[in-house]
């Protein structure tokens, strides 16, 4: 198989993978909110968001993650020097943070099923997600730019960047009161 078909199949299958983490991540937060209804609402309400929630880790998250996965050390293994470089060392420890996260989604997931209950606020599970797209940027960041980003530059728009979703998180949060 040619290094770009696995390219292409590895970041499909990244693509597929952070979909089903967004999405997730807002059925989270949908089952929270959704336990201020009264009960017969909140009942139909929570037993869809699970439903959706479980299709979505169990159908679209966890085989992205392991196609990402198979993929890219397929790649590593076609391309050896790659695992010496720097920029795809840090991307790596960012990998395993994201597997994390996925890992943390379906102890999320588990609560909701087992327990009918969530213990993160809406407001921390709205951060949570939004964690997501702090991954995402970093690892396209590093798989585009590579050496030729500012490690110290990169920081800084890192911080920013989390600082303005959490502001906008936080205005959410007021205007929503």
């Amino acid at each position: 198989m040619s290094y770009l078909v696995l390219k292409t199949i590895h970041l499909i299958a990244v693509v597929s993978w952070f979909a089903g983490l967004f999405y997730v991540g807002r059925m989270f937060i949908y089952f929270k909110e959704s336990a201020s209804y009264k009960n017969n609402k909140k009942s139909i309400l929570q037993d869809q968001f699970k439903l959706m929630s479980k299709r979505c880790m169990y159908i679209i998250t966890w085989p992205s993650l392991i196609l990402t996965t198979i993929f890219g050390l397929y790649m590593l293994h076609e391309n050896k020097t790659l695992i010496y470089l720097d920029w795809m060392k840090v991307k790596l420890v960012f990998v395993f943070i994201l597997i994390a996260y996925t890992v943390y989604c379906q102890k999320i997931l588990n609560q909701m099923t087992n327990e009918n209950n969530i213990l993160l606020s809406d407001f921390k599970l709205r951060l949570f997600n939004e964690f997501a797209t702090l991954l995402l940027i970093s690892l396209i960041s590093l798989a585009i730019l590579k050496t030729s980003l500012s490690w110290l530059k990169s920081i800084i728009v890192f911080i920013i960047i989390a600082t303005v979703l959490f502001l906008l998180i936080k205005l959410y949060k007021k205007l929503k009161a």
